[in-house]
């Protein structure tokens, strides 16, 4: 599993700056989706910068294995 953990960084670690959409899974069938911009990728946890439209702007973060869970999905719109 350490192995996977490391291929999810990396290929996050890739697309810093990109444009994401993220779908959150919370359980019972409810999903949130957001779109915004990876910001940082760090040892143990990823950014990403909300886009917002007349509000302020957000950060939230997340954990490498919940991507490996499927508890947060993204996808990488290309440029």
């Amino acid at each position: 599993m350490r192995n996977d953990v490391s291929l999810v960084r990396q290929n996050i670690s890739q697309h810093v700056g990109s444009k994401v959409m993220l779908e959150t899974n919370k359980g019972r069938q409810k999903a949130l989706v957001f779109s915004g911009t990876i910001e940082n990728a760090y040892p143990s946890v990823f950014t990403i910068l909300l886009d917002s439209g007349a509000g302020p702007k957000r950060t939230v973060s997340y954990n490498y294995t919940d991507v490996l869970t499927k508890s947060v999905e993204i996808t990488v719109f290309n440029d």
